[in-house]
């Protein structure tokens, strides 16, 4: 299977560890995974839906070697990827991941992923707590606190989307972008991973040195929803959307990406 867990472990990182990045105290889950060649392109770079796979299985094996409580369910609102070596064919990688930062329903979550090829990425994602049964978000407790709030050390954590709706100019030149069966996860929504698979199909990336990429998940995308496909470029700098094309004026977005190559200027928001 593409991507299959190999080992999974729950640790406490000790003060005197020698990787800056890793917190000084608290909990990180590691797992291990190879990239296959269902992971990867051509140009036997890991696609960058392939990277959101890994995250969120990352995840996953941190809720369920926590015993969260079953009655909160999570939700992904924005991710951040650095990468400064993309994952190639073959290549065996670690994953690390740990709470960056806490809030009252929500909390960043940090994955650092290292490859024996070389491969360095790292990604900072917002996961919004909600009730299972209401779909309202849900005050975290006691419990999520005492179990994460260490790594965070302090830290706030801000579900803030800045991602800008697609200009006038641009709609009239999106395409559709079909759904299949296989896109749409347990809960009836498309896996947030599609996203990302929209990106790498309207920006030729090739495959760069290092790339900084932005995503922010708007609104569910559900069955009978049919997405058009927007893309933008200036310079080095690429906006992609999937907006709802049944929406006057399309201006729902379903998804709102913004990626740029290493050396680009200015900073993703």
């Amino acid at each position: 299977m593409p991507g299959t867990l190999e080992t999974t472990n729950s640790r406490e990182v000790p003060p005197d560890s020698s990787d800056v990045e890793l917190p000084s105290r608290g909990r990180v889950v590691e797992s291990r995974r190879m990239v296959r060649t269902a992971d990867v392109g051509p140009d036997r770079r890991a696609r960058l839906d392939t990277l959101a796979r890994y995250l969120h299985d990352a995840a996953e094996d941190d809720a369920a070697s926590a015993t969260l409580p079953r009655s909160i369910g999570w939700i992904l609102r924005r991710t951040r990827l650095e990468v400064r070596a993309f994952p190639t064919l073959g290549e065996d990688l670690v994953l690390e991941t740990f709470c960056s930062a806490t809030a009252s329903r929500w909390a960043e979550r940090t994955t650092l992923v290292k490859g024996t090829n070389g491969a360095r990425v790292s990604a900072a994602s917002i996961w919004v707590a909600v009730d299972v049964v209401t779909g309202a978000p849900a005050r975290l407790g006691e419990w999520f606190f005492r179990l994460y709030a260490p790594s965070a050390a302090g830290r706030r954590a801000s579900a803030k989307l800045t991602l800008d709706a697609p200009p006038a100019h641009v709609l009239g030149a999106a395409r559709p972008w079909p759904l299949r069966r296989t896109d749409f996860d347990a809960w009836g929504h498309v896996n947030n991973a599609i996203a990302w698979a929209a990106l790498e199909d309207a920006v030729e990336l090739g495959r760069p040195d290092a790339l900084t990429a932005l995503v922010e998940h708007r609104a569910p995308i559900a069955p009978g929803t049919t997405p058009l496909l927007v893309t933008d470029q200036v310079a080095d700098r690429w906006s992609v959307w999937l907006v709802d094309a049944a929406t006057p004026g399309h201006d729902l977005m379903a998804a709102a990406l913004e990626v740029r190559r290493a050396g680009s200027a200015g900073p993703l928001r």
